[in-house]
């Protein structure tokens, strides 16, 4: 290693300590036993390792300035810019203004370059504190802002390897889509399909992996399809459209990225399937229930085959669209679509107060806090007239 490359993260891990108590050791404060202080110095001189300037003028004065991180993506999401606002919002309580970083600044160069004082300098030397929101592993700018020699509050779970961010808000996502599995299967869908989001972050992660093991748990197999992290609705569409031609017994869709679902709503109507259930479906599942012993809506392991002069469901067929993030494109669709509401606003409160409780002292480093979501049902898995 050179004194370039080397971080505070580096000492640490030689030394066997955690980051803080390295940073403790280094600066001669904190309760560090005198043999670690010791160690810790003694792993620094070895490897080469230098201050960030930029840091320690952080430690003894305020820029007033938080730095916000996004997905590369969300620029046109409106989940990620009403975060943005509730974050603006909260910070602003605390005296903090917030600088939005973009992609290729946030590591100080373009396409990930790094000046003389390395990634975090550029960084440090303008804010208090960051906040990443849904850090993805490949985002090649999380690294050095992860170890930018300031607080960093992280919005979901890092999944790298990198340094550990010093708090994170997070969401059950897991426990999100089981509840729109659930509420589908409640509405009588048989044969469900998830559009998953592509991506490395903590909520595409958790979003693909429970479609999965839901599946499993309940004896149905789940229909997954991979789309972009930030899929437009024309793409939600072709892959609906796809995914139904090819397997016309899914009954029910829950497309995962912000805004995406209307696209599910006209592949739908393009396929003549009816959206939502009404008043004669509930009779037929009823109907179906007595003569099975079966109870109505239950789930059911199969669905039932066409026969061969009826190739494919009948075009009522109603078909369950839900999406695993609200906003305004689900609630103004036609018909409105069931959706779990992230709260984003409040999730941004969330974040900002987290870094401003850490930053103040009123709260220690490594803290997690959890965020609640709430399932709001509408009429595109609910009854209808009949």
């Amino acid at each position: 290693m050179t004194s370039r490359t080397v971080t505070l993260l580096d000492v640490a891990r030689t030394a066997g300590v955690s980051k803080s108590t390295a940073s403790d050791a280094l600066q001669g404060s904190g309760r560090v036993a005198e043999a670690t202080r010791d160690r810790v110095r003694a792993v620094a001189e070895e490897l080469g390792y230098r201050p960030n300037s930029a840091a320690r003028r952080l430690r003894r004065s305020s820029t007033g300035a938080i730095g916000l991180h996004l997905p590369q993506t969300a620029t046109r999401l409106d989940y990620y810019m009403n975060l943005a606002f509730g974050a603006v919002a909260r910070a602003q309580e605390d005296g903090f203004d917030v600088v939005l970083l973009a992609p290729a600044s946030s590591l100080g160069g373009a396409g990930g370059a790094t000046g003389p004082g390395g990634a975090s300098g550029p960084v440090a030397s303008r804010v208090d504190g960051l906040l990443v929101i849904d850090p993805e592993v490949d985002d090649s700018a999380v690294p050095g802002l992860l170890d930018a020699g300031v607080p960093v509050v992280t919005g979901e779970r890092y999944l790298g390897p990198t340094a550990a961010p010093t708090g994170a808000v997070i969401c059950d996502n897991a426990a999100s889509l089981t509840a729109l599995l659930d509420h589908v299967t409640e509405r009588g869908a048989r044969r469900p399909a998830v559009l998953a989001p592509a991506g490395t972050s903590a909520w595409a992660t958790a979003l693909r992996a429970t479609a999965a093991s839901w599946g499993q748990e309940h004896g149905v197999e789940v229909a997954l399809r991979t789309v972009p992290f930030a899929a437009t609705p024309g793409e939600a569409e072709e892959t609906t459209l796809a995914l139904l031609r090819a397997d016309p017994a899914v009954d029910a869709v829950i497309c995962a990225p912000d805004g995406a679902a209307p696209g599910v709503l006209r592949a739908a109507a393009t396929l003549g399937r009816t959206v939502g259930t009404t008043a004669s479906d509930r009779t037929d599942s009823a109907a179906v229930s007595d003569r099975t012993g079966e109870e109505p809506g239950a789930p059911r392991a199969e669905a039932p085959r066409p026969t061969d002069d009826e190739p494919g469901p009948h075009p009522r067929t109603p078909l369950l669209v839900a999406s695993c993030v609200d906003g305004t494109a689900t609630r103004s669709a036609e018909p409105p679509v069931t959706a779990v509401d992230l709260r984003p606003a409040a999730y941004g409160r969330a974040c900002a107060e987290l870094l401003c409780d850490i930053l103040a002292g009123r709260t220690p480093p490594d803290t997690v806090r959890r965020h609640a979501w709430a399932l709001e049902t509408r009429a595109s898995t609910t009854a209808g007239p009949a």
